[in-house]
């Protein structure tokens, strides 16, 4: 007998639900049935994409949450400096992510400038981050040494602290505002550049590996005499590798020509000026964090 014949007869209800029975005076016979199971099925359906909507919904709020607390460990003071003036920013491309950046005052006229970024995105590269950061900024207050030394302690800490795999590209500059002299150590980064007054550009290239694969690390501290006019720029690769529409690099030398062409205006000025660029040039949603240091003398 087909489904029909099985409402019309004496079967077994479909559904599983309520069936009531009754034939009229010509011999019909008629059934009602309650839809129980499948008003139960819907129910449980609607309460899987309410649960979906609320795991989505704190999910979000964690993350803003994470947001806020990561931007706390970016630097909420400048320190003054008396021979040059300086500013910095990072935009992330996620809620969270692995750049950073850093002024410190290491004392007795010496200042630090550090950048860096994570292996990973998102939350994990944030927590790695926020660990690096916690290393450094210990060992600054602890260490007066050279910034080898101090790089040696804060790779020692890494390598503990972090799996297998996990590593940070770093630049780390101690400026002497009397002499405006640099000391700095470039651990896997991309170059520094300094743009000369008289618009000759030099890099600073590593002086060593990346932080956190090698537990026996060491690397070299070189320096680099500023004079009045002379701008410093630190920068991850969320600007050099950021793509227009036909799939070209930002690259250095547009960075270098931004540069030149906002020399004359502020740090912090030139700086919102590189990075709207940048942004403008990648019409794509931004797939890496953009950060930036502008330092220049006077």
């Amino acid at each position: 007998m087909g489904r029909a014949g099985m409402l019309l007869g004496e079967e077994m209800p479909i559904w599983g639900g309520i069936v009531a029975r009754f034939r009229d005076i010509d011999g019909n016979s008629f059934s009602l049935v309650s839809f129980d199971e499948l008003t139960h099925a819907m129910e449980a359906q609607r309460q899987v994409v309410a649960a979906k909507q609320e795991a989505e919904r704190r999910s979000a709020h964690a993350l803003e949450i994470a947001k806020h607390v990561q931007s706390r460990l970016f630097p909420q003071v400048q320190p003054p400096l008396k021979s040059m003036e300086y500013a910095g920013v990072c935009i992330q491309a996620r809620k969270v992510g692995g750049d950073y950046y850093d002024f410190l005052d290491l004392g007795e006229g010496r200042f630090g400038f550090v950048i860096a970024d994570i292996s990973g995105k998102g939350i994990a590269a944030a927590l790695l981050m926020a660990n690096l950061q916690a290393n450094l900024r210990s060992l600054c207050a602890l260490d007066k040494t050279q910034p080898d030394h101090l790089l040696r302690s804060v790779n020692k800490l890494f390598c503990e602290n972090t799996s297998d795999g996990a590593f940070a590209t770093l630049f780390f500059g101690e400026y002497d505002d009397a002499a405006r002299r640099l000391s700095y150590a470039n651990c896997g980064h991309l170059p520094a550049l300094v743009l000369r007054v008289d618009g000759s550009v030099i890099g600073l290239d590593a002086t060593g590996t990346v932080l956190g694969i090698f537990k026996k690390w060491e690397c070299e501290v070189g320096e680099c005499q500023l004079a009045p006019g002379d701008i410093l720029a630190l920068y991850t690769d969320g600007i050099t590798e950021s793509f227009d529409a036909a799939g070209d690099e930002f690259g250095e030398q547009r960075l270098v020509d931004s540069l030149r062409r906002h020399r004359t205006t502020s740090p912090q000025d030139a700086l919102a000026n590189i990075v709207d660029e940048v942004l403008h040039f990648n019409p794509r949603e931004q797939q890496d964090d953009i950060t930036l240091i502008l330092a220049k003398c006077r």
